[in-house]
């Protein structure tokens, strides 16, 4: 069971994403926060394993909330709920380890798949949300961006997971689609992360993108 909180300072948000994950067998909405500040107090609480978070909520913001439970508890994630206009510090949570963005409208389908990729260690990004982020993402940089690494710096088994993983694949589903057991894509993963010199899966996406290692930049 996939336990989740779900962060807006809107109860109808609240109360329509519990709704669309309420139909799948395997997720358990186990709480509800409406600012930054009540959502640590639930992580600390309830331990969710994946967190939906809106940015701009009062109190205290999601992204500062955001980077407090990736510190605090390692085993939670955190997929940020964003709006079309992609709020001008939904960036900056690349850098702390969100595991994906979402926007607000998606379809009910697309969030059950977000949180179940990324309660399996997946990284996802909106399909809409993709191709700006990954050009927002890159304007951003205040360092010149590095020289892209060919692809034989990287396995071809570990190009493989790569794609997958800009699929928006989590573990389960790369090792079954490989035939390989989920200890070797986590070890595979973090080659990659290393290779790469990137924190986490979310930037794997963003790399592969950028490199045209698949499409939609």
């Amino acid at each position: 069971m996939i336990d989740v909180l779900i962060v807006d300072d809107q109860p109808v948000v609240r109360q329509g994403f519990e709704l669309f994950l309420a139909g799948h067998p395997g997720i358990a909405v186990v709480g509800h926060a409406s600012s930054g500040t009540h959502a640590v107090q639930q992580v600390r609480d309830l331990r969710p394993d994946v967190v939906l978070m809106d940015v701009r909520m009062p109190q205290r913001d999601g992204l500062s909330a955001t980077k407090e439970i990736l510190a605090r508890y390692e085993e939670t994630r955190v997929i940020i709920i964003t709006t079309f206009d992609l709020d001008e510090y939904v960036f900056a949570a690349l850098d702390i380890g969100a595991s994906g963005f979402l926007l607000k409208d998606t379809d009910p389908d697309e969030l059950v798949r977000a949180v179940v990729t990324v309660a399996e260690g997946g990284a996802v990004l909106s399909p809409r949300l993709t191709p700006r982020l990954i050009t927002e993402f890159a304007r951003r940089r205040t360092a010149p961006a590095p020289r892209p690494i060919p692809d034989h710096d990287l396995s071809t088994r570990e190009m493989d997971v790569v794609r997958l993983l800009a699929r928006g694949m989590g573990n389960t589903e790369i090792a079954r689609t490989l035939h390989l057991e989920q200890s070797t894509v986590k070890t595979h993963v973090g080659n990659i992360c290393r290779k790469l010199d990137v924190g986490t899966r979310v930037h794997i996406v963003v790399w592969a993108f950028e490199n045209g290692v698949v499409g939609g930049a």
